[in-house]
């Protein structure tokens, strides 16, 4: 019983996860032969997948002590490996527009502006550096205080930076802005789990 429980846990669950994701950009590419409009595809397709492994990752500590079961103990367990996993999801991500840049420059050089190389380098100089300090021996050597400071300061960039890509494209298409949902969520359940506990009523009294 505990193997079947664990079984879908740490690198194990990474490994699996990063494959579907793989595997599924280049389905999504094929569907329109490997060209722009497919790689446009996996662009968007990364895009959603990073939001919703940063989501699950960034609250989970939260949910695990605001409602603590069997999920949220899961989540909290494998919140580390489901940061790596939205890491390989952005890596997917970065290639897929360094092919549009490629197959596509004045597309590309319509998408984006200086302010989106700079605060989108940003927040992939945060992803580095927070995977890099994902594996023991790194966070041990980088010590406690900078590891938390590092990946709290980093997740809240990165929650930001979801927030104004995600945000920016809801005049042109309103349904966009669905994505924020989570992402507002997420800084909810944050802020939530870091107030005092109320005392106890007999404490009160």
């Amino acid at each position: 019983m505990p193997a079947r429980q664990n079984w879908f846990e740490g690198w194990r669950l990474f490994a699996l996860l990063s494959l579907a994701l793989v595997a599924l950009s280049i389905w999504i590419a094929g569907m329109r032969q490997f060209e722009v409009d497919g790689v446009r595809m996996v662009i968007r397709f990364t895009a959603r997948t990073s939001l919703l492994f940063f989501c699950l990752a960034f609250s989970a500590a939260a949910l695990a002590r605001l409602w603590p079961n069997g999920w949220t103990k899961w989540l909290r367990r494998n919140r580390r490996y489901l940061g790596v996993t939205f890491a390989a999801s952005h890596g997917i991500h970065a290639i897929a527009i360094a092919c549009f840049a490629v197959m596509d420059p004045v597309g590309y050089a319509a998408a984006t502006s200086i302010a989106s190389y700079i605060f989108g380098g940003v927040g992939y100089a945060f992803i580095i550096a927070m995977t890099a300090t994902s594996f023991d021996r790194t966070a041990a050597a980088l010590g406690a205080r900078a590891w938390r400071w590092l990946h709290i300061s980093g997740g809240y960039y990165l929650l930001f930076q979801f927030m104004v890509s995600f945000g920016k494209r809801i005049p042109d298409m309103p349904l966009y802005a669905l994505f924020l949902i989570p992402l507002v969520a997420v800084f909810a359940l944050r802020m939530i789990a870091m107030a005092p506990r109320a005392q106890a009523p007999a404490q009160a009294g």
